[in-house]
């Protein structure tokens, strides 16, 4: 059994690009990919792919869609718009809850 380790960002996080050629781009987080420390974030790292046809596409073509980035080069935005670090710590129902470490805002 592999382990993966914990990362700080979830499916539905708005995130901000912080490095790569899509720096500054904001957008929501598709699909993470624990495996491979990576993150599929909604219009940001478009690639163009050339398709065969198929039965379900007969004429095939060229698409675009995301890439997959790194974990690392992105932050969570917070409520206010600033990329910032995510803590977790006990809410007032004992669960655990992310929270904004530079606005110490509980996250969604």
């Amino acid at each position: 059994m592999t382990m993966y380790k914990r990362v700080k960002i979830k499916k539905g996080d708005t995130v901000k690009v912080i490095a790569g050629g899509n720096k500054g781009k904001t957008g929501t987080v598709m699909q993470v990919i624990r495996r491979d420390d990576r993150v599929l974030v909604e219009n940001v790292n478009i690639v163009t792919k050339h398709v065969k046809p198929s039965p379900a596409n007969p004429q095939g073509g060229i698409e675009k869609k995301e890439a997959p980035i790194h974990i690392s080069n992105v932050m969570v935005v917070d409520g206010g718009g600033d990329a910032t670090r995510v803590g977790r710590r006990r809410g007032d129902d004992g669960k655990l809850v992310r929270y904004s470490k530079k606005s110490d805002q509980p996250l969604n």
